[in-house]
């Protein structure tokens, strides 16, 4: 039906009402008008007629989706008839020798009400009923009466025909609202009881709509859902609505990121917006997962400039692409740099040319057993690269560099963590003798990162299992890109010189636990995807830390931020291992880097006695 079509047969189907109404009402209350009063009934019936089609302009009643009508258009039906009477009422006063049939304007105004009113809401009804059956339908329950739940609730109720699930119950801890209904739907219960409604209820589906639900919070109901076979969904985290990411309304899969993620850390904006915006600011690694995270969280901050340095052409192509999609309109200069940190004269020329304030450097080889088999090439990226890229600092008065780390820093069993510990060691080196603030970020595995585990054992779900995992008892540190990347850009605003800044990561997670959680959240058990254990691969250790014995200080210097203190560098050894690390074969390579590590422990020993 076309839009003009639709408002003729309105205004005819409103027109009829509104006469009906009023003649009908005028009988009621007065029996004899018609016979002694047709004059003044049928001025009024045009005037309330001429009054309701204007209100009705001006209130849009005829612009209105009315299979989706609910309170806010009574209200507005409401606010019009008022008014159409009222001005029916005065047209009366002028015309009728002062008199106002008061009672009669009263019943029409109710008849008008219902008539208008039913004759909007009985095609929703209609619609509901018998247009869009729920046979098809999931039968639904919703975790959380509150503001969100009920908003589930009616969106899922007024576009029946755009979703496949149908909302039969709600479940609330809130012993208020046992035994209420919203929209029609009850509360069966709390939420310990999942299991028995959906079993006696036949759920097929699950929606937690609890958006400010705490970590520890959401684990505990998702292991309660996951006990029966139905589908569980969430809304979008309270974080992610705040920011506009995405709407109340917009469901998702529950991920293990969800489950292990924390609160995140918040930010004290005043002091990294004097910090970053109207700066120069250089990302190395900006392609990678980490890197590229944290162009887009420093981009909120307003830079005046911002290096996209990396090696790999596609992934700072696309990192520079999101950047410019998004970012475009404003005074911020986006600059795409092919380099690599290995190049020290290329990085001097980049670092000379653009003079940045501020670097992050994230640029890094972090894949241990590649690195164990690779031991020089771990050196020249994560050692070198970074004594590149720290000098080219040190040497154009860049204010503060900020040094991606990694936990498999400490007492380090493997290439990678000692080339990372290492280059830690370059870092604080630097800062005794520098004007720049040379400080490093140390935190456990990210979620989601290229190599970490989570992709990994999707890429083995969807194949059809198993899942292999190194060890029942394996545990490692977890954190979402989005928190390391705010911790890196926090550190920033902290730093002194030489510190080396720690996330509080709250408990160690299993990784079998992981891999369970995973095959439950895609919709398998471990029959189906059944976990086989491999074995500790090259270089892994079985538990992970964040700090040693010898590097804690007891007080956060930031929310949930921990400083270790600073180490002694045999500068010496470590200058003679960087230049001559060519003429080390693998395994003394090795040696090597590990002589590095346990030399600065014997120094410290030494300090400390």
């Amino acid at each position: 039906m076309t839009y003009g079509i639709r408002v003729s047969l309105l205004m005819i189907l409103d027109s009829i009402i509104v006469t009906f109404a009023i003649f009908v009402a005028s009988w009621v209350v007065y029996p004899n008008i018609i016979e002694y009063s047709l004059q003044a009934l049928v001025i009024s019936s045009i005037a309330l007629l001429f009054f309701h089609h204007l209100f009705a302009i001006i209130y849009k009643l005829y612009h209105k989706v009315w299979a989706y009508a609910s309170v806010g258009e009574l209200i507005t039906i409401v606010k019009a008839v008022t008014l159409s009477i009222i001005g029916a009422g005065i047209v009366q006063f002028l015309v009728n020798d002062f008199i106002i049939f008061r009672r009669a304007l009263i019943v029409t105004w109710l008849l008008h009400i219902v008539f208008i009113g039913g004759s909007r809401f009985i095609w929703r009804i209609f619609r509901d009923q018998y247009i869009i059956p729920d046979g098809n339908k999931k039968r639904t329950l919703i975790v959380g009466a509150g503001a969100a739940g009920s908003m589930i609730a009616r969106q899922l109720k007024n576009n029946r025909e755009n979703t496949e699930l149908h909302p039969v119950a709600f479940v609330d801890d809130d012993l208020s609202k046992q035994r209420m209904q919203i929209y029609g739907i009850p509360v069966l219960g709390r939420s310990k009881h999942i299991t028995e409604i959906v079993d006696n209820h036949n759920i097929e589906h699950i929606v937690i709509a609890i958006p400010s639900l705490q970590n520890g919070e959401l684990n505990n109901l998702v292991m309660e859902c996951n006990k029966t076979n139905a589908k569980v969904q969430m809304i979008p985290k309270i974080e992610d609505i705040m920011t506009g990411k995405v709407s109340v309304n917009s469901l998702k899969n529950v991920e293990v990121e969800d489950l292990l993620g924390r609160e995140p850390v918040e930010l004290d904006i005043d002091a990294i917006s004097e910090y970053v915006t109207g700066n120069t600011v250089m990302v190395t690694g900006a392609g990678g997962s980490i890197g590229s995270e944290l162009c887009r969280q420093l981009m909120r901050f307003s830079p005046g400039k911002i290096l996209l340095l990396g090696h790999g052409e596609f992934s700072i192509y696309t990192i520079d692409m999101e950047l410019r999609e998004k970012y475009g309109d404003t005074d911020i200069e986006i600059v795409p740099i092919i380099a690599d940190v290995q190049d020290k004269k290329r990085i001097f020329d980049v670092v000379g040319t653009h003079r940045p304030s501020i670097i992050y450097h994230a640029a890094a080889h972090k894949h241990v057993p590649l690195m164990e088999y690779n031991p020089h090439e771990a050196v020249k990226n994560n050692v070198i690269g970074t004594r590149n890229v720290a000098e080219a600092a040190d040497t154009f008065s860049t204010k503060t560099f900020v040094m991606v780390s990694t936990d498999k820093a400490v007492n380090p069993t493997n290439v990678m963590g000692a080339t990372k510990r290492v280059a830690e060691m370059v870092v604080q080196d630097l800062a005794q003798r520098s004007e720049t603030k040379f400080v490093a970020v140390r935190f456990g595995n990210v979620l989601g990162s290229r190599g970490s585990v989570i992709p990994l054992f999707k890429k083995q779900i969807e194949r059809g299992g198993p899942i292999t995992v190194t060890d029942p008892e394996m545990t490692r540190y977890f954190m979402t890109i989005p928190e390391a990347s705010r911790l890196v850009i926090q550190a920033g605003t902290l730093a002194k010189g030489g510190e080396i800044f720690v996330l509080d990561m709250g408990e160690p997670v299993k990784i079998v636990d992981l891999a369970k959680n995973l095959i439950k959240l895609s919709g398998y058990t471990e029959d189906e995807i059944p976990i086989q254990f491999s074995g500790i691969r090259p270089g892994e250790k079985m538990y992970e830390e964040l700090l040693g014995e010898d590097e804690v200080h007891p007080d956060a210097v930031y929310e949930k931020i921990y400083v270790g203190r600073t180490s002694m560098v045999d500068s010496a050894l470590l200058n003679k291992v960087i230049a001559d690390f060519n003429n080390y074969s693998a395994e003394s390579l090795k040696d090597e880097l590990m002589k590095i590590v346990y030399m600065e422990k014997t120094l410290l020993a030494v300090k400390g006695s």
